[in-house]
C-alpha cells in the first residue's frame, strides 16, 4: 500500500506536493493510472488513481473514501516530560504513534532537564510514523505545558500519575475502564517531585507503578502507551 498524508483534501482531485510528487514518482515509480491512498490524519483514508505523474505536481483523482479508518473505541493520552536527549523522546513518539496514541502531552517539570523544545520535528516523526504504520488518525501533539497547568485540567478519574514513591503499588490495570480515556503521567529523569505528587493527588489523580524494574522516561511512557493499549485491544472484547 502507497500511503500519503495529506491533510487539505477539500475535493475529488489532489495534487500531491512537490516532495511527495517526486517520492511517488521517482522513487517508488508509480505511473498513471496506479492507485495511491491518501489518509488526512482524522480517520479519512481515501482511494485514489494517478491522473498525470508529474515528477513536481502529481495529480490524483479520488474513488473512494473511508470515514473512521482504523478508529479504536478508547482512547490513550500520554503526558511525559521531554528527556535531555531529544533522540530518546523522539524515539518514544515513534514507537507510541505505531502502537495507537491518542494524545501526547508534553510536560515542564521541577526536575525537568529540557525546557524548550521543537514541536514542529515531532510532527514529522509522528506523520512519517501513521504513514508507516497505515494509522489512518495523527495523534495530538501539545506544546510543552507546565504540570501544574496540566493536573488543572485532566480528568482526575481516568488519569494516573506513575513515579517512584512507596504508595505507588496498584498497576494500570487496577484501574482502567473499558472503552474510557486514560492519561497516565510520566515524570522526567528524576522523577516527579514531592510537591507535584502532592498536586496530582489533590486533583483526584491516582498513583499507579509500572513494574518493578526503574525505567527509563522514554521507556516508562511507551510501557504505560502499551498496557493500556494490551488492557482494552486484547483483554476488552471490541
Amino acid at each position: 500500500m502507497h500511503l500519503f498524508y495529506t491533510p487539505d483534501i477539500t475535493s475529488d482531485f489532489y495534487t500531491l506536493s512537490e516532495d511527495e510528487s517526486k517520492h511517488c514518482t521517482k522513487v517508488l515509480r508509480l505511473q498513471q493510472g496506479d492507485t495511491v491512498y491518501l489518509i488526512d490524519g482524522v480517520g479519512g483514508m481515501y482511494t485514489s488513481i494517478i491522473q498525470d505523474a508529474h515528477p513536481k505536481r502529481c495529480k490524483l483523482q479520488l474513488i473512494d473514501k473511508q470515514l473512521e479508518y482504523g478508529k479504536l473505541p478508547y482512547s490513550t493520552h500520554i503526558a511525559v516530560a521531554p528527556t535531555k536527549n531529544m533522540d530518546r523522546i523522539e524515539w518514544f513518539v515513534e514507537k507510541a504513534v505505531e502502537i495507537g496514541v491518542n494524545e501526547i502531552t508534553f510536560l515542564l517539570c521541577e526536575h525537568s532537564e529540557r525546557r524548550q523544545m521543537r514541536l514542529d520535528r515531532i510532527q514529522k516523526i509522528a506523520i512519517s510514523a501513521m504513514k508507516q504504520s497505515q494509522k489512518g488518525y495523527l495523534p495530538l501533539l501539545h506544546e510543552l505545558t507546565p504540570f501544574h497547568k496540566f493536573v488543572q485540567r485532566c480528568i482526575p478519574e481516568n488519569t494516573f500519575i506513575a513515579h517512584l514513591e512507596e504508595d505507588a503499588t496498584k498497576s494500570i490495570k487496577d484501574y482502567y475502564k473499558p472503552g474510557q480515556p486514560h492519561c497516565v503521567l510520566i515524570g522526567p529523569e528524576g522523577d516527579f517531585s514531592e510537591h507535584e505528587i502532592k498536586l496530582a493527588y489533590e486533583a483526584g489523580i491516582k498513583p499507579v507503578t509500572l513494574g518493578q524494574s526503574r525505567l527509563r522516561t522514554e521507556t516508562a511512557a511507551l510501557v504505560a502507551c502499551h498496557t493500556l493499549h494490551v488492557l482494552h485491544d486484547v483483554f476488552t472484547p471490541l
